[in-house]
Order: C-alpha cells, then sequence, then structure tokens
C-alpha cells in the first residue's frame, strides 16, 4: 500500500521476484480456478446456445439478409461499448484484485466509483451520438433499414456499459457467479425468451432488437445489485481516488480492446461498407466458429484475477503452473468443435438455411485461425494482468492494422472468403508474437503432454469423421452421426492415453463442488460455507 494517492502503482514494473515457498500453493490456486472456471463454463455454453438459437430464428424466420443486419448493429454496439469503456473493464478487474490483495478498502470503492463514473458518463454520450448519427451511419452501411437497429442499439449502450464495468469489478473478488449467473445466463436467457416471443409474434428484427434494450437494462440493474453486495463485506471507509494509476493502466487497456474488438468486427463492417450481399452467410459461419471457441472467454475470466494477485505477490512459479493449466484447458475442451468445423462445415452451415452451405470454406478458414487463438491460450491475460498492458496494446493495433489492410485488398477479389482470410492471418499473427512475449515475461510456454494428448485425440476423432461424412448418406443423418461420432472418439482417445495430475484434481474439485451444491469462497481456494461468487458478460460474435 502506498501513501501518495496518484503513484502510478505496479503498471511498467519488472517482474517481481519469485517467492512462491509452499508447494502446495500451486495445487489451491489450480484448484480455485477449477471452481470459478468450470461455472464460467457452463455459463458460457448455455450463453452461445442462447446466441446460437437467436441467429437461427432471426435466418429461419426472416431470412439470411436480416441475419446481416442484426450482426451489423451488434458490431456497432460491441465497439461503441467499448469506447464508453474507456479500458475500465480490466482495469476494474485488476485494481480490485491487487487492492484485495493490499488489503486497502480506501483505495478499492476509489478505484469502483471512479470506473463505474466515467464509464456510465462516457456510454451516455455515444448513446445520445449514435442515435443522432444513425441515418448517417445506415446510409455509409448501404442500407437505410438499419436506422432503427442502431437507435435501438444507442438505447442499449449505457446498460451493457453499466453490466460489462460493475461485473468486471466483482471478478476482482476471484469469484464468478456474478459474471456466470447475469452475465452469461440472465442476460442472454433474456434476450432469447423475449426475441424468441417477438420474432413468431411477428414483431420483426425490430422486436429482436427491443429485446435487447430490455435483456440488457434489467441485466445493468442486477450487476450493480451484485457489486453492492460484495462491497458490503469491505470495511468501511472514505474512497481514495487514484485517478492517475487506474487511468495509466486504463487508458493502455482502453486501445488494446478497442482494437481486439474491431478485429473481431471490422471484417463485418467493412463487407457492409462494400455492399457485400453475403454478409449473413459470413456472420452464420463466425457464429459457427465462435461456438467452437466459447471456452477461451470463461476461463480468461477466471483465470485473470489469479494471475494479478498471484504476479502482484511475486508468486511466478504459481502464474507459469495456472498458465499452463489454463490453456490445456481452452484447447483440450475446443478441439473435439473444430474437429467437426473443419470436417462437416457445409452440413453445419445447413442448420440454418440450405442456401448458405457456399460458407463451407469461410468456415474452414475461420476454424484454423481460431485453432491458433485457442493452442496459444490466455497469454493476452497474461500481459494485461501483469501490467503490461502497453505491449498487449501493441500487439492489438498491430493486428488490428494486418486485418483492415487485408480486409481491403481481399474483399473486392474474394468477397467473404477474403474477410476469412484476413481475420485468420491476423490472429496468427498476434498470437504467436503473445506466446514470445509471455515467454520473455514467466519464462513459460503454453503446452504440455496433455495438450499433445487432446491433439492425438482430435486427429483420430477427424478420421472418424471423415468415414461419417463418405459413408452416411442424407445431411440430417450425417450431421447427427458426425458429431456423435466425433465426440465419442474424442472422449475415448483422450482416456485412453490418461489424464494428468491437473486433470484429476480439477475433474475432483468440480465433483466435490457438486455433490456439496456449495459455491465457493470469495478468495477461490477453500470451499466456505457462505460465499459470493463473479460474473460474466455475453456477446455474440
Amino acid at each position: 500500500m502506498t501513501d501518495d494517492p496518484n503513484r502510478p502503482g505496479p503498471v511498467s514494473r519488472p517482474a517481481p521476484p519469485d517467492r512462491t515457498d509452499d508447494p502446495g500453493s500451486g495445487d489451491r490456486h489450480v484448484r480455485g480456478m477449477a471452481r470459478g472456471g468450470g461455472l464460467n463454463l457452463v455459463g458460457a455454453l448455455l450463453s452461445q446456445a442462447a446466441v446460437f438459437v437467436i441467429m437461427l430464428l432471426v435466418a429461419r424466420l426472416l431470412g439470411v439478409r436480416e441475419v446481416g443486419r442484426y450482426a451489423q448493429c451488434y458490431a456497432v454496439l460491441s465497439l461503441f461499448g467499448l469506447l464508453s469503456l474507456s479500458g475500465f473493464r480490466a482495469g476494474l478487474t485488476r485494481f480490485v484484485a491487487v487492492h484485495l490483495a493490499d488489503d486497502d478498502a480506501p483505495a478499492l470503492r476509489g478505484t469502483i466509483r471512479l470506473g463505474l463514473g466515467v464509464s456510465v458518463a462516457s456510454s451516455v454520450a455515444l448513446a445520445a451520438g449514435l442515435a443522432a448519427a444513425a441515418p448517417w451511419l445506415a446510409a455509409q452501411l448501404h442500407d437505410p433499414g438499419l436506422a432503427t437497429g442502431l437507435r435501438l442499439v444507442a438505447l442499449t449502450l449505457p446498460a451493457t456499459t453499466i453490466t460489462e464495468a460493475a461485473l468486471a469489478a466483482t471478478r476482482g473478488w476471484r469469484t464468478q457467479r456474478p459474471f456466470t449467473y447475469i452475465g452469461q445466463l440472465y442476460e442472454p436467457g433474456t434476450r432469447l425468451l423475449l426475441t424468441t416471443l417477438a420474432l413468431v409474434t411477428g414483431a420483426g428484427l425490430t422486436g429482436a432488437f427491443w429485446a435487447l434494450v430490455v435483456a440488457g437494462w434489467s441485466a445493468a440493474l442486477l450487476a450493480l445489485v451484485a457489486l453492492a453486495r460484495l462491497l458490503r463485506r469491505v470495511a468501511p471507509a472514505r474512497p481514495v481516488y487514484r485517478p492517475r494509476q487506474l487511468f495509466g493502466f486504463s487508458t493502455v487497456s482502453w486501445a488494446s480492446s478497442l482494437s481486439s474488438t474491431g478485429l473481431i468486427w471490422v471484417d463485418t463492417l467493412l463487407l457492409g461498407f462494400f455492399a457485400n450481399p453475403e454478409i449473413g452467410v459470413y456472420n452464420v459461419a463466425t457464429r459457427l466458429v465462435t461456438v467452437a471457441i466459447f471456452v477461451l472467454a470463461p476461463i480468461n475470466a477466471s483465470f485473470g484475477p489469479y494471475i494479478a494477485y498471484l504476479y502482484h505477490q511475486g508468486a511466478m512459479a504459481d502464474v507459469r503452473r495456472v498458465y499452463t493449466v489454463a490453456t490445456g484447458w481452452v484447447v483440450r475442451l475446443s478441439l473435439p468443435a473444430f474437429v467437426a468445423l473443419l470436417v462437416i462445415p457445409g452440413d453445419l452451415l445447413r442448420v440454418f438455411d440450405g442456401q448458405i452451405a457456399t460458407g463451407a470454406a469461410v468456415t474452414v478458414v475461420l476454424a484454423l485461425g481460431q485453432m491458433v487463438n485457442a493452442a496459444t491460450g490466455p497469454c493476452g491475460t497474461v500481459l494485461n494482468m501483469s501490467g503490461r498492458v502497453a505491449l498487449n496494446m501493441a500487439d492489438n493495433v498491430a493486428a488490428l492494422v494486418i486485418n483492415v489492410l487485408l480486409n481491403l485488398w481481399l474483399i473486392p477479389a474474394y468477397g467473404i472468403v477474403g474477410s476469412a482470410v484476413a481475420w485468420s492471418v491476423s490472429l496468427v499473427v498476434v498470437n504467436v508474437a503473445r506466446v514470445l512475449q509471455v515467454r520473455h515475461l514467466i519464462g513459460a510456454l503454453p503446452f504440455s503432454v496433455g495438450m499433445l494428448k487432446g491433439v492425438a485425440a482430435a486427429g483420430a476423432a477427424a478420421l472418424a469423421g471423415l468415414l461419417v461424412r463418405d459413408l452416411v448418406p442424407g445431411w440430417p443423418w450425417r450431421l447427427a452421426a458426425g458429431l456423435v461420432v466425433i465426440a465419442a472418439v474424442y472422449l475415448a482417445v483422450v482416456l485412453a492415453l490418461g489424464l494428468s495430475k491437473e486433470d484429476v484434481m480439477v475433474l475432483r474439485t468440480l465433483r466435490r463442488r457438486r455433490g456439496r451444491g456449495g459455491p465457493p469462497a470469495v478468495d477461490g481456494t477453500d470451499p466456505a460455507p457462505t460465499g459470493g461468487a463473479p460474473a460474466a458478460t455475453g456477446v455474440p460474435r
């Protein structure tokens, strides 16, 4: 703790010496991360399922063109949401975790008030500007019909900003329940229910956007309540504001997050600017690929606060261990979905519309890029939570520039396939760079024996899937049989090759928690009879 409230803090200090002297501390942190990560994975799975069904309903009931419109408006919401957050999402998580480690209640309360206040004020100003500029922006996207959706997105913007900021702060307690229950269960579930009602009653795409408004504002209220409950556990104190510390970290983190989100959404917007007629097909393909990588966000959410806490305390051996374990989880949990995307992409796309199976090439290209993203693990989170936000920002900006330049070059000639190549190449470049940077920072690579076993199992599952694809006639039966065979072969080979010590530890932890039915302690180490938990926000892509 410092006496100077404006001292920049540990943002750019060198790596602290390794102070880990308890050989069992790594096991405790892995178990704690497993409790939070397991809860997040369930929430993320249900969140992605809700988004998948929404896209399916829009495609089936309104047509693929309306999928493109929905995606473009959501791209604007995502980008404006990051503009309004000003980087405080990562900043709130990191500094709440640090102030809790230092037992600094005044700084903790000041950080939360400052981060929430600035974010809300920014979101209101941006929402007003977006609402006024909606007709102009719709014209630039060559679709005047987008104006209504953009105005409703503007109405949703302050709500999503409040939700993101409040739930980011709760994650600083290293608890995942608000993050999961509100951001990944309640908000997408409510949005799915209201969107379904709107579509079946004939309210069309406008009704779907009103569902977004209602779900967003109700989630914002719940997020504020969850944060207030956690704050009641902190000793009463007059808030101490350290704007230079928070803004110094968050401004760089903001540019980094904006670039990262731009990398995700810029292809959709550029396809709109080029008036590409297949923008709906492209977004259905990206929806499928996003489902495959759904495990990355919840594991990052559970993993990030541990990195901030452990790195701040100099426990570098534990940092290396949880980094390797988290990467192994991401890879092995996502590989079966990637195998399905590579082996039967056309059959998966036919679920949405029989006319969009031509997007199979896009699906394969995007899946290859996201496989590299999964294989390199949460390396960006390591950079952020260890204070290297400037380096992470440089990575994201470079990837965004590469993506934009490749899109401008490839879209006119190759359409949606060119856009997919641009996105995948950008992902590969930035993630390879990050792996090398994290290797220099903490002395670890994200690869393990368990990961190699997962790759071997994926190879066997791919061969089995190819046999099914060639032997089973009729796409519904071929799709069902292919998914079952891929999952069964993958699981069988993984079990035959044997589980690692960490795998067994995680499974036992999750089984004990399910048997007890109790929540994890707020510090994420041992079960407690009562306790809070974290939350996460789900944004469709």
